[in-house]
């Protein structure tokens, strides 16, 4: 069994008031580990429910690098995301990096776990992994401990506004052709793997890991959706165009899924980590209120 490795320091946690990041932050403080959840505003609702399950929340800016390196400081490890939703794909590497410079500055931080995406360091050639991968280069030539997380297709991404607005109508649309699975996972998931790296430093140090809880074609997910809310739910393949009038960047990357598609072992990923709650499509839509 890998040693457990428990540090009096918080866990700083990026994304806290977020789907990741706030997942992880539930996970460390149901494990007892201390966090210091980051947020540009410490009087959201998100952040005042962090707060009162027990977490440190401090204000931090990406784009003000004194509020990070103030807000790392006596911190023992970092849980870093990054996002170019909100801002640009320039402006996600730039404030990456200048949390993981942050890091490195705070005498304190000896673990890093940034939560990348699956295949990434591949030349994806898709605009928002490939921002990711520069992120990821940048943390490897820290000289600090580092962890890269890759997850899968979000489940979550299937119950947000655009998806919900089909659903009402009984059809699920995904960019993906019929009987193409694709591996998912949900954020409690992520949460749950980030919270069981950053106990164990010293085993997950180096690693790259892709993770996933299964894999799901349209109808596998339209038929979970479908039970989990008491409607009749049909799967519906849209075209790649349908995409890219939303962003090319979605499209390049549903052609990436399309083919070669992402490629992780989920078997071999849940061998090696049975303690993990490898959470399935069908339980996270049955835990879900669906209004529909």
């Amino acid at each position: 069994m890998t040693q457990i490795t428990e540090s009096p320091l918080p866990v700083a946690v990026t994304g806290a008031t977020g789907a990741q990041g706030g997942a992880t932050a539930r996970a460390l403080l149901r494990a007892g580990r201390p966090v210091r959840a980051l947020t540009r505003n410490p009087g959201s609702p998100a952040a005042a429910e962090l707060a009162a399950l027990g977490a440190e929340v401090v204000r931090a800016d990406f784009d003000d690098p004194a509020s990070l390196v103030a807000a790392l400081d006596g911190a023992g490890a970092l849980f870093a995301m990054s996002t170019p939703f909100g801002t640009d794909l320039d402006a996600e590497v730039r404030q990456g990096i200048a949390l993981l410079d942050a890091a490195r500055a705070a005498a304190t931080v000896r673990h890093v776990v940034y939560a990348s995406a699956a295949n990434a360091d591949r030349s994806t050639g898709i605009p928002h992994f490939d921002s990711k991968h520069r992120i990821e280069r940048h943390l490897a030539g820290l000289g600090l401990p580092w962890t890269v997380l890759g997850p899968a297709a979000f489940m979550e991404n299937y119950a947000n506004d655009w998806t919900l607005k089909s659903l009402r109508e009984g059809v699920f649309h995904l960019p993906m052709p019929p009987g193409v699975p694709l591996p998912v996972i949900a954020a409690d998931t992520i949460g749950a793997f980030a919270a069981h790296v950053l106990a164990r430093p010293g085993a997950y140090a180096g690693r790259r890991i892709d993770i996933a809880s299964q894999w799901r074609t349209g109808e596998q997910i339209a038929a979970a959706i479908g039970a989990a809310s008491g409607r009749p739910i049909r799967f519906e393949e849209v075209s790649l165009s349908v995409a890219a009038g939303y962003s090319e960047d979605l499209a390049t990357m549903f052609r990436y899924f399309r083919e070669p598609g992402l490629t992780i072992d989920t078997g071999a990923l849940h061998a090696e980590h049975p303690d993990i709650d490898w959470q399935p499509l069908e339980t996270w839509a049955a835990g879900r209120s669906w209004d529909l």
